[in-house]
Formats: structure tokens, C-alpha cells, sequence
């Protein structure tokens, strides 16, 4: 079975956190194997094990064991994606909650919650498996934290759980997990997640648009069919994630997806592919993407794709695109006599 994955939506303001906490977010984000530019692109999905060793590693670089209830606090109700609308024009929280639950898969597969109803309560139970024996410390604070704001979206900014626990000691300084909770607060506890009336959960959203109820379920029925990455998907972008790194193998890309190379070579195959079909029309759209731009010479270009050297990657570029490098640059370049751009070299 494949390792989990998540979208880098999950790093919503992670570069702006990482700053105001003075640590280097790039050199971070390359140590744990992330492309930082792809930090705009929030709909790909990324190992949600890379995701949680960004997390932790960025705590204990800054010295804050608060980072991800910090990066929590600049999340975005759109960083759920094709969910926010919908998540929001549910009639009650309790749909709202089981919508989410039943559709986690669309924004992180290494998350799980479970709700359970007893005495007039309801216990949300939140867990991060990312596949991996590593610490989910921050991914699990993250990701209550997130659940906390996503009811208040709801119940409003006068709400308040009845509790919260997790599992993991209490920290030398919990200010902010009060503050970003705002509910008693237990560690140390047998699991992590939230303690709400039930009641509440059934309180009428005041917040829905009827209006808007109809449009967001068909917008989010059509998303729906295109949640669960494939294969060649998953493998193109890890591929394309990989090859700067300059390790782009089979093996690599297997032990991200946590299966062996002959899983990924059966299941490629299933789609009428090879790993080097994937890997070659991968490095084709890239370079042409990145010789198009004006951000790196045509060195550079060549060393993120894995090129022994230059004149080898404008050879393989000239046969695959029916020009050279520098042709096809100036080619895609605006028309524009003032236009000043990188030097070609």
C-alpha cells in the first residue's frame, strides 16, 4: 500500500511563520525534501511524511514547540480546497463534521477522525499516520487546531469546546495552546482531539447561504471523481519534485510511495506505462516551463534536470523540442523592447 499523502495546502503561511520566527524556511523545506516553489501550488500532493518532518524540524529549529498552532492561526478555511465552499453552507456543524470525515481523503490521507456521542457530548478523536515510525507531534496539533477553527466557522467566535486533549506531555509554556483553543486543556491524555456538546453540533448553521447550498454540493460532486491521485499522477509528481534533487530513481520514487519498484512498474503498467515514459514527457514539461522563464540559465536548467552537463541537456533539449534552448527562450519571451531578462548561459 502507498505511504499517505497531502497537499501542500497544508503549508499554508509556513514561509511567513518560518520568518517571524527568524529560521530559514527554504533551507528547511529542501532538508525535508519539498520543492518551495511549489508552495503556490496547492492542489499537488506531496508525502504527508515530508509534511510532518517539516513540521518538527521546524519547532525545534525556531525553539517553539508552538510552531504548528502558530502556522494553524494562519490558516485559511480555502486551504481545505474544493471543501471550503461546501463545508461551510452545511445546514448544521455536525454535517459540516461528517462531510469532512467522510471526504478527509480530498485534502490529507494521513488524516483520521472518528466522532463519538455519550452523556450529551461528542468526543472528536483526531490521528496523523504518515506512514512512518517519526514523530507527528506538530501534524497532530495542527491539525486539532484546525478542526477547533473549522467549528468555529460555523458556531461562531463566541463558541467554545469543552475540552481539549492530547496525548503528548504538556509543554513548558502552553500559552498559546490556550489561546488558540481557548478550553481546558489536558496532556498526556489516551488521544487527541476535542470535547463539544452534542447539542451544539445540531445548532442551525446562521452563517449558510440556502442559495449557495445547491451550486457548492455540484461543485464539489465534480471534484469528488478526481480526488484520489493515480498512479502516474503521484509518480509525475514526485518526479518532478525529485529530479533537482538529484535523486530521481525508481527505488526513490517507490520508497516515497511506500511500495517497491516492481509495485509502481505493475501499476504504471496497468496505464500503459513505463517508469522512463514518466520520467522523459515529466523533464520535457519541465524544461520546457523553466527555459521558457527568465529565473535560471540554461546551467542551472540542466542541473535541475539531472544533466551530466550543458551540452548535454541542449542536445536532448534541441531533439525533444526542434530548437534550442536559447530559440525556444526567446521564442516564448514577451515582445517588448524594453524586456531585460537573466543572460542565457
Amino acid at each position: 500500500m502507498s505511504k499517505p499523502l497531502a497537499r501542500y495546502a497544508a503549508l499554508s503561511g509556513y514561509v511567513d511563520v518560518s520568518r517571524k520566527l527568524k529560521i530559514d524556511p527554504i533551507h528547511l523545506m529542501r532538508a525535508a525534501q519539498l520543492d518551495p516553489n511549489s508552495l503556490d501550488l496547492q492542489d499537488r500532493w506531496i508525502p504527508a511524511a515530508s509534511i510532518a518532518q517539516l513540521l518538527e524540524m521546524s519547532a525545534a529549529t525556531s525553539g517553539h514547540p508552538d510552531f504548528a498552532l502558530r502556522l494553524a492561526e494562519h490558516r485559511l478555511l480555502s486551504a481545505l480546497g474544493p471543501l471550503s465552499m461546501s463545508f461551510r453552507e452545511q445546514p448544521d456543524a455536525r454535517t459540516a463534521l461528517m462531510m469532512l470525515i467522510r471526504l478527509q481523503h480530498m485534502y490529507n490521507e494521513a488524516l483520521y477522525m472518528k466522532v463519538t456521542e455519550s452523556a450529551g457530548l461528542s468526543t472528536i478523536r483526531v490521528d496523523v499516520d504518515t506512514g512512518d515510525a517519526a514523530p507527528v507531534r506538530q501534524s497532530v496539533e495542527l491539525a486539532v487546531a484546525v478542526v477547533r477553527q473549522l467549528l468555529t466557522s460555523i458556531l461562531g467566535d463566541r463558541w467554545r469546546p469543552v475540552s481539549v486533549t492530547m496525548t503528548h506531555p504538556k509543554p513548558l509554556d502552553d500559552t498559546t495552546h490556550r489561546r488558540v483553543f481557548d478550553a481546558p486543556l489536558k496532556f498526556s491524555g489516551d488521544y487527541n482531539g476535542i470535547v463539544v456538546y452534542t447539542a451544539d453540533l445540531d445548532q442551525p448553521n446562521r452563517f449558510a447561504d440556502p442559495g449557495l447550498v445547491s451550486y457548492a454540493e455540484k461543485l464539489l460532486t465534480s471534484q469528488v471523481s478526481h480526488t484520489q491521485p493515480t498512479t502516474q499522477v503521484r509518480v509525475q509528481e514526485l518526479v518532478e519534485m525529485l529530479l533537482p534533487t538529484g535523486r530521481c530513481s525508481i527505488d526513490q520514487v517507490a520508497r516515497s510511495l511506500g511500495v517497491d519498484r516492481r509495485t509502481v512498474h505493475r501499476r504504471l503498467a496497468k496505464a500503459g506505462l513505463t517508469f522512463t515514459d514518466v520520467l522523459d514527457s515529466t523533464r520535457a514539461d519541465l524544461a520546457g516551463r523553466l527555459v521558457a522563464g527568465d529565473r535560471h540559465t540554461f546551467t542551472e536548467v540542466s542541473e535541475m534536470l539531472a544533466f551530466s552537463n550543458p551540452s548535454s541537456f541542449s542536445r536532448w533539449f534541441s531533439k525533444e523540442f526542434g530548437m534550442s534552448p536559447r530559440q525556444w527562450r526567446r521564442q516564448k519571451r514577451p515582445v517588448d523592447p524594453e524586456y531585460r531578462g537573466r543572460p542565457d548561459v
